[in-house]
């Protein structure tokens, strides 16, 4: 079953357009040469996910907190506020922090060599300006030390490059999970970035409820954890730590017995003890032959090993090929 789905899945994929990685699409990345960034721009994007935080109605798992990858960088999408809303983007083309208004004003920031407490200062600055008040909380969480922002002059690096080589590879892993994402009938997350950890990640539910998280996370309380972690699940995504150019992942909670065991017949995937959860290196996507193909079945697989070690209802994954018919065809009228 799972060869058939993937070779059709691969025609489909080739007469989209859709390539096999040779001409760049999955860009190449390493982690160690961008860390110094990576530092300063996870910092910048809690500044930016805690204004949504602060605004948006609160919804299960905590949904209404990340941040979402867009044609041109990653933004907020719309944010309420009073009668009208604003929303954030950071523009990883042009390289500015775009800020937007339904009153029909907009400000920018720069993004540049800067620090945390001056890409802090200027981003309140431009919702001021807008009539926007920012009240966060002004210190980062699920990181140690937490500098609060307004004192954070250590982190300070931008290298445009790098910064638009990890959007690009955020694009492609989007593009993978969202079609994974599809396939479930059940109750499932967007595909969506929490900037806590920055991590792009999409989850599926069994509907049972879980075992009471023992929470953990540095400078974040446990009641965050309990309620992201409240139901049964099975989550996937990808992370730019781990492997030489960042990893995709895939992790069950409560993990069920036998689950880390299963076999996963992808090159690079393998049960991190550590992590707790299955990876697979970036580079060993990047680099198969079908880079689409591999991290799809690397998800279907891991999903399957929670699924059938956890004993979820089978009727909650359906034939990713069950929607085809209501497809618009490709042949023209």
């Amino acid at each position: 079953m799972n060869d058939r789905h993937i070779t059709t899945t691969e025609d489909t994929m080739t007469e989209r357009g859709t390539t096999n990685g040779t001409t760049g699409e999955w860009p190449e990345l390493r982690v160690a040469d961008w860390q110094d960034t990576q530092a300063t721009l996870h910092m910048w994007m809690q500044v930016v996910g805690k204004i949504r935080m602060a605004h948006a109605p609160l919804v299960n798992h905590w949904w209404q907190v990340p941040l979402y990858v867009t044609p041109r960088g990653l933004g907020t999408s719309s944010i309420p506020y009073g009668h009208g809303m604003f929303d954030l983007e950071f523009d990883v083309v042009a390289h500015r922090l775009l800020v937007r208004s339904s009153s029909g004003e907009d400000r920018s920031v720069p993004l540049e060599p800067q620090s945390v407490a001056r890409f802090h200062e200027r981003t309140l600055t431009a919702l001021a300006e807008l009539g926007i008040d920012a009240p966060i909380r002004p210190v980062p969480t699920e990181v140690d030390p937490a500098v609060p922002f307004a004192e954070d002059h250590h982190h300070a690096s931008y290298d445009a490059h790098a910064v638009t080589a990890f959007w690009r590879q955020l694009i492609q892993a989007e593009r993978v999970i969202t079609r994974f994402r599809a396939e479930f009938l059940g109750k499932v997350s967007p595909v969506h970035f929490f900037w806590g950890g920055m991590d792009l990640a999409c989850t599926r539910f069994s509907g049972r409820s879980a075992p009471t998280h023992p929470g953990g996370a540095p400078n974040c309380a446990d009641w965050v954890m309990e309620e992201g972690y409240s139901h049964e699940l099975s989550s996937c995504g990808f992370w730019p730590g781990g492997g030489e150019e960042g990893a995709f992942y895939s992790y069950a909670y409560p993990e069920p017995e036998g689950y880390r065991e299963t076999p996963i017949d992808v090159d690079g995937a393998y049960y991190s003890a550590e992590f707790r959860q299955f990876l697979l290196p970036y580079e060993a996507v990047r680099r198969a032959e079908n880079p689409d193909a591999a991290l799809l079945e690397f998800l279907r697989a891991t999903y399957r090993a929670a699924a059938t070690a956890g004993d979820w209802d089978s009727g909650l994954l359906t034939d990713p090929h069950r929607l085809d018919k209501h497809a618009r065809s490709s042949t023209p009228a």
